[in-house]
């Protein structure tokens, strides 16, 4: 019984806040989620921020109703969110929840309180040498994660990556695949690729069968972008078919690039799929890079005029309006700042009184702005860590293991989730205090025909903790079965359980409940 799940999407609309107030014509709920506001609107649907009745901060996309009356579309839908729900969480926004096959069906993923990189650059201009070669990494395991789920991202662009203290995040990987072969006027022509024109690879625009490459061309597209500004085949008032001419039969324009970023960028723009680096080459040379060494360990990887607006926004979410009561809706689901969000949470919630909830955002603010010294850890742990786990980023942000080799405080305590597209099916667990070979982990899954209790041992403290195989307590053992060893990480204040032996299913991500 014992068994992984889950990944995502979200798009912003205006500024750094991006937050626009509920229309007259949208809903005020969408399964178990209360909608706070309006993120943005796309071919697919609009984008909701919203709330669970457990206190889940979460981006609704809600599909157009005119797609969801088509069933090429609605199959297509199911497949994608079933093979997003596959991708690691550390780079992206994981699926949390899906109805597809609700009258209009919709996706909820987890919610990154951060810009778009088109917003940055847009209203900063371009980024330092040194932050594109961190987003380059951090791109790079991205992909690195969705293509191991069997997911071609197909629409890599500056506003589906978004920017947070802990690195950059990649968001809509595969839903628009979905998109394609669909007729509506919002949509793309029956046929036509799926993409937009100035990042899309030459195998796009000539229709022709696509390889996880073509996401590391469209990464180089990105990566000239954040770094000049421009776009390599044109500009905002080309044309797109004279874009997509450029793309598929001319060279990029490099000449502004910083001479340590061109031979990086020029290989991912190669015309040729089978001459461009894949994602682990690319997160291998950007190591090999001159930041690598930690010379520059002192700075943050974003510049600091950016974090102090990042704090900023951290502080809008505080203030989100909630429809349902009116009053300003402050729980626990705060930007994915490591700890800064998840200390914020704890003085900001929505019990508390008008003059703590005011000291709340004061310790926020000043927490994330904390982190500007954490960047530079940060920093080091895109760049330098041969794997990129999440335990980097965990040490990066000061969670590290207790000087005795105990568990770290951050993973104690009870966590629970729910699987499949059933809030009935539920996963609670408690962690406590241990040493290797203790039972340290006692579980409970239930569901509507099934009650198994589980019990598993400390092996290693970590960070990320290492726990030996499950063990049935109780439970009937045709339904309830032992897990294998099994990995904890903590994942933007979310624990995600890694099973050795998953046999086809993803890892589960789990919120604290005490």
């Amino acid at each position: 019984m014992e068994q992984p799940g889950r990944t995502g999407q979200q798009r912003r609309a205006g500024g750094l806040g991006g937050l626009a107030p509920l229309g007259a014509h949208d809903p005020q709920q969408i399964g178990d989620y209360r909608l706070l506001g309006r993120l943005g609107e796309g071919g697919m649907g609009r984008v909701f921020l919203a709330r669970s009745d457990r206190g889940r901060t979460v981006a609704v996309k809600l599909v157009r109703a005119e797609l969801a009356h088509q069933e090429e579309f609605r199959d297509r839908f199911r497949r994608e969110v079933r093979a997003a729900r596959k991708v690691g969480g550390e780079w992206t926004a994981p699926v949390l929840d899906a109805d597809t096959e609700a009258e209009t069906p919709w996706v909820a993923t987890g919610y990154i309180a951060g810009p778009s990189l088109q917003q940055v650059v847009a209203r900063n201009g371009p980024l330092p040498e040194r932050t594109v070669r961190i987003l380059a990494a951090g791109l790079a395991r991205a992909l690195r994660s969705v293509h191991a789920a069997g997911i071609i991202h197909r629409d890599l662009k500056p506003s589906n990556v978004l920017l947070t203290i802990d690195g950059p995040r990649v968001i809509d990987f595969g839903i628009a695949r979905a998109l394609e072969g669909v007729t509506t006027s919002v949509a793309t022509h029956t046929g036509s690729p799926v993409g937009s024109p100035g990042f899309m690879a030459p195998e796009q625009v000539r229709g022709e069968p696509l390889t996880p490459a073509c996401d590391v061309f469209c990464l180089g597209s990105v990566l000239v972008y954040a770094a000049t500004g421009r776009q390599p085949f044109g500009s905002a008032t080309t044309l797109p078919h004279a874009m997509m001419y450029r793309i598929a039969e001319e060279e990029p324009d490099l000449t502004a690039l910083p001479a340590g970023l061109h031979e990086l960028i020029a290989d991912c723009l190669a015309k040729d799929p089978a001459r461009r680096p894949t994602p682990e080459e690319l997160v291998a040379r950007v190591a090999g890079g001159p930041d690598a060494d930690g010379a520059a360990d002192d700075e943050p990887w974003l510049p600091g005029t950016l974090i102090a607006r990042l704090g900023r926004h951290a502080v809008e979410l505080l203030e989100a309006e909630d429809p349902q009561d009116g009053t300003a809706d402050r729980t626990s689901a705060l930007p994915t700042a490591g700890q800064a969000s998840a200390a914020a949470a704890t003085v900001a919630s929505p019990a508390a009184p008008a003059r703590r909830r005011r000291t709340g955002r004061t310790l926020l603010a000043a927490a994330v702005l904390a982190l500007v010294g954490a960047g530079a850890a940060t920093a080091y742990a895109l760049l330098g860590s041969p794997n990129g786990s999440a335990a980097a980023i965990e040490n990066a942000t000061g969670r590290t293991p207790a000087a005795d080799g105990a568990i770290p405080a951050g993973y104690l305590g009870i966590w629970s989730t729910t699987v499949g597209d059933s809030a009935l099916d539920v996963r609670r667990f408690t962690l406590v205090q241990g040493k290797p070979g203790e039972t340290v982990l006692r579980m409970q899954a239930t569901g509507p025909t099934y009650d198994c209790r589980f019990v598993a041992t400390l092996k290693s403290a970590g960070p990320p903790v290492r726990l030996g195989p499950s063990t049935v307590v109780s439970g009937p053992p045709d339904t309830c079965r032992p897990g294998s060893p099994s990995t904890l990480e903590l994942i933007g204040g979310q624990l995600r359980r890694t099973f050795d032996q998953a046999n086809g299913l993803a890892p589960l991500l789990y919120a604290k409940k005490g």
